[in-house]
């Protein structure tokens, strides 16, 4: 069994808090994957299912973020699951908004959901680090991470969120490149390539190819005149006619 733990504060007044996208991301994982209802269980919310091959339990601690480590030891306690079983969805300040990132073990920069379970149970344990971005000092980081995702963070909210819901079954068989790529398809979808016009196509060198020069507007050649075979007599009457 896998333990995949969203961190975050529970209650509607934390629902839509910055500090909540680890909720955010395993509600996303059991709605999409059909997942049991959430239940109580291990001083949090639990739900079960299966992701791929690998049957999986999602946990949304209860204790507040603080004290974390509470609960994701309640539940690896009683599955005897390992460290390498567990992997800790969280914001993460030093990424910028919707950006992800996978890493296994190290240090908790500072914050304190990762903080309590390092401190209970060791760092060797997967995290999965979902960009906030930073208010710009650290004096604002309090107040910054317990507010509301804006308005005009919802786009890229929702195509991160949809992003590791694909790719977690990727993520539970151990396999992250592929649940990275899940990821990038969703925040990152490749562009279809502009047409050229012939003009603009490469040369065979990679530079491109140059626009032919114009040709210079040509100008009216002068019809030659027969010669006046005409008498002076001739010439004076014809003026007068």
């Amino acid at each position: 069994m896998k333990l995949f733990v969203g961190l975050g504060n529970p209650g509607a007044k934390y629902a839509g808090n910055r500090h909540n996208i680890g909720f955010m991301a395993v509600d996303r994982i059991a709605a999409d994957h059909g997942f049991t209802p959430w239940k109580a269980g291990f001083r949090g919310e639990v739900a079960e299912g299966r992701l791929g091959a690998e049957k999986v339990l999602l946990l949304k601690p209860g204790t507040f973020m603080n004290l974390s480590g509470q609960s994701v030891q309640a539940a690896m306690a009683f599955y005897k699951l390992a460290l390498t079983d567990v992997t800790v969805f969280h914001d993460e300040l030093d990424l910028a908004p919707g950006k992800c990132r996978i890493k296994q073990g190290g240090g908790h920069a500072g914050h304190n959901g990762l903080r309590s379970i390092s401190g209970m149970l060791g760092e060797g344990y997967g995290r999965v680090r979902l960009g906030i971005g930073h208010p710009g000092h650290k004096d604002a980081v309090a107040a910054y991470v317990l507010h509301d995702f804006a308005k005009a963070d919802q786009d890229w909210l929702d195509d991160l969120l949809r992003g590791l819901s694909d790719g977690a079954a990727h993520l539970a068989a151990g396999d992250g490149q592929k649940f990275m790529n899940a990821v990038a398809l969703r925040v990152a979808p490749p562009r279809s390539s502009d047409r050229l016009q012939p003009s603009d196509k490469a040369r065979s060198d990679g530079k491109p190819m140059e626009k032919p020069a114009e040709k210079p507007a040509e100008k009216p050649v002068p019809v030659a005149q027969a010669p006046d075979s005409r008498s002076p007599m001739q010439k004076l009457l014809d003026r007068f006619r």
